[in-house]
């Protein structure tokens, strides 16, 4: 099942910008094995760790944004928008989190720290919205937002195609549910319907730089999700590999370097 979430022309332009990232979103292993229930449970964990500390930035983002319009409507649900996130998908992570196999595979990951440590794709992710919002103009701190609203409901229209009638047995029907659910629906085409106005508005410089922010934000969805799978960190070693197998082994490891010295005596 897909729905179009666009308010007007302006986001249907973005939305079929980001057509190819979308698509490489949903072909990713992790929705499918989401939809089928056989996910493995570290690599949810793994996710729901990074999301729970996405969503706090996210929250911080939108309530800068909710005190930077001068419009009641969009700063009500700018504050409200903030607000659901700390309660209710918060609250619904915590809930997901006690599981006994999560709570194992939580334990598992953080091997001793009492929080989890932001991979390099939050950390970005989070400065790059914080930022945009604080910093940048009304309407690209909205574009910089928005990707997450549509991406989830657009996601969780594809898992429920996907995975079709969720028994209550299904390990991540919770999760499932509430991003197919039509009060995630209601709120995605609200903050859809702000940034078409603020489109609509803008001059032709200011609508390349929220298209820009609402692209990145995109791709920025897109390393998200690939980043639990591969329960992405701080380990330096697999880039280090990668140099070593580009350039070659070291000559000092394999001796070259001490022929080099014998025949040069």
């Amino acid at each position: 099942m897909r729905v179009d979430f666009a308010a007007g022309d302006h986001t249907t332009a973005l939305w079929q910008q980001v057509e190819p990232t979308i698509t490489e979103i949903e072909q990713l292993p992790f929705l499918e094995q989401l939809a089928a229930g056989t996910l493995d449970r570290h690599t949810f964990t793994h996710y729901l760790l990074q999301d729970g500390l996405y969503l706090n930035g996210y929250s911080r983002s939108m309530a800068l944004l909710a005190g930077r319009t001068g419009n009641r409507d969009e700063a009500r649900f700018w504050a409200n928008s903030a607000a659901t996130v700390i309660t209710e998908e918060e609250q619904m992570q915590q809930a997901l989190l006690a599981d006994p196999q999560l709570a194992s595979a939580r334990h598992d990951i953080l091997a001793g720290r009492a929080e989890p440590e932001p991979s390099p794709t939050t950390l970005g992710y989070v400065s790059f919205l914080l930022a945009g919002a604080a910093t940048q103009s009304y309407g690209l701190g909205v574009a910089g937002v928005l990707p997450c609203f549509w991406v989830y409901a657009h996601v969780g229209k594809i898992l429920g195609t996907m995975a079709g009638d969720l028994p209550d047995t299904h390990p991540y029907k919770t999760w499932i549910d509430t991003y197919g659910g039509a009060d995630f629906d209601a709120a995605t085409r609200q903050a859809v319907s702000i940034l078409e106005t603020q489109l609509a508005r803008a001059t032709r410089a200011e609508y390349e730089h929220m298209s820009s922010a609402f692209t990145r934000s995109c791709v920025y969805e897109l390393h998200f999700w690939a980043s639990a799978h591969a329960a992405q960190d701080w380990d330096t070693s697999p880039f280090t590999r990668q140099e070593r197998a580009i350039m070659g082994p070291d000559p000092d490891e394999t001796g070259a370097g001490n022929e080099a010295g014998t025949r040069n005596a």
